[in-house]
């Protein structure tokens, strides 16, 4: 039981199947601090960009509002044309401001587990509407990690801010002595440089905050041993599976195989177990061919398609077995193996020539055909070892 128990612990890595399936689901890691740094961050930095040009609006049309006479303040339509100019101050930098803000929330939430979307995610799930759930996730370690980054956000940004506001604080305090425009370009420029000090100090939460994800969301994918075996077959096929295409393909490979034993020359069999059907094109090859060769059952197979469309069926017992164990189907015969092969088929020749009554009746051939001892094999395919002296 143990080692049962064991066994579906989720300790291994999640297999990129897994995650892949993951992904269409859209469970990938997210940092909400990152998203929120970049955000401020850009902020920060747009601000530094359109600021100047942000202060520089507001301080035009500030002093175009403040000199209307009597006659244009209670001069309805000059609603219009007031509301047209504050459009052409402050538009063309605000939207700068606007759409660098944009492009910043967008990298910031998509830089960590990359861009993506799934229906699966979309769709409503009863499970959340189940309070119970909900308490657990209220409660859960989920929910104590979520409260610890919160206080220590709040923790970080006051003890910068407070120091902030400490060293900066006669700077602060002159701006009110100094002229009204002076005193926006400064703030401007002072909150500025503030902001993205703060901001920083929120990088330190995105530095412990973003490998965590990444953690948590490859535990929380783990798997057990018995699910990547499970995954391995799903993907690789079962056994039985891979056993019939298998079956499949050798039948395939026969059919294909014995539909070359009526073109071949001749069949040299072993009466009993071996059967193997060479061809000779000179124009194709130097050497004959192996179109077939078979053992017991496939051997029969072969030697009745060859009786069936008259091809010679020579008895050889050693150079069936040699040319079947040394040499591959539709490979050439091995040099070894020539000078055996072409008494086989000038016999062939001749006698053909014989039943067609143009020559006299061949000689029979040899009892022993010469085969070199490295290629004779007994009935197991074993070498056969030499007599020794």
């Amino acid at each position: 039981m143990a080692e049962n128990s064991s066994d579906q612990e989720k300790t291994e890595d999640p297999t990129p199947k897994r995650l892949q399936q993951a992904r269409e689901k859209g469970q990938v890691p997210r940092s909400k601090e990152m998203g929120t740094a970049f955000v401020l961050m850009g902020a920060a930095i747009a601000m530094m960009i359109f600021g100047q040009a942000i202060a520089q609006s507001m301080i035009s049309l500030a002093t175009s509002l403040f000199s209307r006479n009597r006659a244009q303040v209670f001069d309805v339509s000059e609603m219009t044309r007031v509301f047209g100019e504050i459009v052409m101050a402050v538009g063309l930098p605000v939207l700068g401001f606007v759409v660098f803000l944009t492009v910043a929330a967008f990298v910031g939430n998509t830089l960590l587990g990359g861009m993506t979307f799934s229906w699966k995610a979309a769709a409503p799930k009863m499970s959340k509407f189940n309070p119970i759930n909900g308490f657990k996730r209220m409660f859960g370690v989920q929910a104590v990690v979520e409260l610890v980054k919160a206080v220590a956000k709040f923790a970080v940004v006051a003890v910068v801010a407070w120091m902030l506001l400490t060293i900066y604080f006669d700077e602060i305090m002159a701006l009110s002595t100094g002229t009204t425009f002076g005193a926006i370009a400064g703030s401007v420029a002072l909150l500025n440089k503030l902001f993205i000090i703060l901001c920083c100090s929120l990088m330190l939460i995105v530095i412990i905050d973003a490998p965590y994800q990444v953690w948590n969301h490859t535990k929380q994918l783990k798997m057990t041993k018995q699910e990547i075996k499970d995954e391995h077959k799903d993907s690789e096929g079962k056994p039985e599976v891979k056993g019939r295409i298998r079956q499949l393909q050798r039948e395939m490979s026969q059919r294909r195989m014995m539909s070359e034993v009526p073109q071949a020359d001749v069949v040299v069999v072993n009466p009993t177990h071996y059967s193997v059907a060479l061809k000779y094109d000179k124009a194709k090859a130097r050497a004959p061919l192996v179109v077939a060769k078979g053992t017991d059952e496939v051997a029969l197979k072969i030697r009745e398609i060859a009786r069936e469309y008259e091809v010679p069926v020579i008895s050889s017992p050693q150079l069936a077995r040699a040319v079947y164990y040394s040499t591959k189907l539709n490979k050439q015969i091995p040099d070894g193996l020539f000078t055996a092969v072409a008494q086989i088929l000038a016999y062939v020749f001749q006698l053909k020539q014989f039943q067609k009554g143009r020559s006299g009746r061949p000689v029979p051939l040899p009892n022993t055909l010469p085969i070199p001892d490295e290629l004779q094999m007994d009935s197991d395919g074993n070498p056969l070892k030499p007599d020794s002296d």
